[in-house]
Formats: C-alpha cells, structure tokens, sequence
C-alpha cells in the first residue's frame, strides 16, 4: 500500500483536515495543516485507507499526485504542496517552448526620439521569443 502511495496515487482531495466517514480502501488524500482525529500529527502528508486501516507516507521532494480531471497534478516542492500550477518544462513536438526565465528587457528611454531604443526593445523582445522557442528564426 505504501508503494502504491509513492508511486501510483490519485488523491481525493488536497488539505482535508478531517479524514473522511466511511472512506474505501486503496483511496488516499493529502492532509492540510491542521489535521484532526486519526489524521492528528501527519499535517501534509499522504493519508491512504487500507483493509487494516490508515498508512501515512511523508511526500519526498517532487512527488506527485493527481487531483483529477480539470485539477492535474499536486506536486511537492521545497516543503509544500503546490496544486493548479504547472512546473517542469513545456515541449511541443519534440521542441521545448519554454525555458527558464530570462533577464528583463529594459523600456526604451531617451529624449523625443525613441526610435533606436525602441528597435532595440523589440530586438530583445524577438531574440527572447525566438531563445524560448515562441517563434522562428528570422530578421526583421
């Protein structure tokens, strides 16, 4: 069961506090801050109801868990779990479109005449979607 938990598990629900009435066996859900009950001392970990009643397993960095249909996954990430957010990269047909963040790119600035800085802006613009993979290859 425990195996199934760290490997294979679909969570009911995210921070319940309460553990369920009558829950079925093989079900799991990830307990919120403030457990009560059964739950009491397991705050953010993955509650799983078994024949033999409830396993706890501490999530280790990077599990994850599906919430279910229009929810996705919950992943564990530096002390929390972290639900409706995705993280990880994106690949479109074998292409990464998005990578890791990149510096800013700083507003044009200068006196009445903006036009250089302006081209520079949209230069930078281009050249960061192009690094990400947004758009191809090209010149102006």
């Amino acid at each position: 069961m425990r195996l199934d938990l760290l490997t294979q598990a679909a969570a009911e629900a995210i921070g319940a506090n309460v553990p369920p009435r009558d829950p079925l066996p093989g079900r799991c859900w990830i307990i919120g801050d403030a457990p009560e009950g059964d739950w009491q001392g397991h705050a953010g970990e993955v509650a799983g109801w078994t024949e033999g009643g409830w396993r706890f397993v501490a999530p280790p960095e990077g599990m994850r868990l599906w919430l279910g249909q229009g929810a996705g996954h919950a992943l564990f990430a530096n002390g929390d779990w972290h639900a409706g957010e995705v993280h990880g990269r994106l690949v479109v047909e074998g292409k990464r479109v998005v990578g890791a963040r990149a510096a800013a790119i700083p507003e044009p600035e200068g006196g009445t005449v903006v036009d250089a800085a302006a081209r520079a802006a949209i230069s930078a613009v281009l050249a960061a979607l192009r690094t990400h993979g947004l758009i191809e290859g090209g010149g102006l």
